[in-house]
C-alpha cells in the first residue's frame, strides 16, 4: 500500500535521492548534457551548494521514504531588471513511476507558499528540454511563457566568432589600400611635369662668359 506524498524542504540524507531522479530526467531530455552532471556523487554536492546559496530551496516530494519528484528553486532579491523579488524554477521533475497520481500539483502547491512566503510576485519555471508533459503541466496551471534561452556550445561560439572577424579584417585592409592608393594619386597629381620655362628665363639673362 502506497502511502500519501509528503512535499518538504529537502534535508541532507534526501539528496542522494534526489541526485538519481536529477539523472533520470536527464535521460529523458534530448538537452541532457545541459540540464545536469551525469554522475550523481557530483550531484549531491550542487544540490548541497544550492541549498547553501541565500534563497536557495530543494523541495522534495517523498513518499514511503524516498524522493520520487523535486523541485529546485532559488528566491531573487530586486534587482536591475526587477522592482520585487520572484522565485526561479530551476527544475521541477517527478519520477516516471510516480506520476499522474498528483506529486507535481503538490510540488507545484508548495511551490507557491514559497513564493508567497517570500513575498516573490511572479514565479518563473525553466521546463526541462524535450519534456511536453511538463510543459503542459505548467501551461494548465497558468505559466506563459515569457523569453526564450537560446544555446550554443562553447567551442562553437568561438569558432563563429572567429569566422566573423576574417571578413571585417578583409575588409578593413581593402578599405586602408583604397585610402592610400587615393593618397598616392593625389601626390603625384600634384608634382606633375617639372616647368623649365622660368628656368631658361633666368639661363638667357645671365651674362656670357
Amino acid at each position: 500500500m502506497r502511502h500519501a506524498v509528503e512535499v518538504r524542504s529537502a534535508t541532507g540524507d534526501d539528496l542522494p535521492g534526489i541526485a538519481a531522479l536529477c539523472a533520470e530526467a536527464r535521460t529523458e531530455s534530448a538537452s541532457g548534457a545541459q540540464l545536469c552532471a551525469p554522475d550523481e556523487e557530483r550531484l549531491v554536492r550542487h544540490l548541497s551548494v544550492l541549498l547553501a546559496l541565500p534563497g536557495g530551496s530543494v523541495l522534495a516530494a517523498v513518499q514511503d521514504g524516498r524522493p520520487v519528484g523535486f523541485v529546485l528553486a532559488r528566491v531573487l532579491d530586486p534587482h536591475l531588471f526587477a522592482d520585487e523579488p520572484s522565485l526561479y524554477v530551476e527544475a521541477v521533475y517527478v519520477g516516471e513511476d510516480a506520476r499522474r497520481r498528483g506529486v507535481g500539483h503538490a510540488l507545484l502547491s508548495a511551490t507557491a507558499e514559497l513564493a508567497a512566503a517570500s513575498g516573490a510576485s511572479h514565479v518563473y519555471s525553466v521546463p526541462i528540454p524535450g519534456s511536453r508533459g511538463v510543459q503542459r503541466f505548467l501551461a494548465r496551471l497558468g505559466f506563459a511563457p515569457v523569453a526564450g534561452h537560446r544555446v550554443v556550445a562553447t567551442g562553437v561560439l568561438q569558432r563563429r566568432l572567429a569566422a566573423d572577424l576574417v571578413p571585417a579584417r578583409r575588409g578593413a585592409r581593402s578599405l586602408e589600400d583604397l585610402i592610400a592608393r587615393r593618397r598616392r594619386a593625389r601626390t603625384e597629381g600634384l608634382s606633375g611635369p617639372v616647368d623649365l620655362r622660368e628656368f631658361q628665363a633666368e639661363y638667357h639673362r645671365r651674362p656670357a662668359s
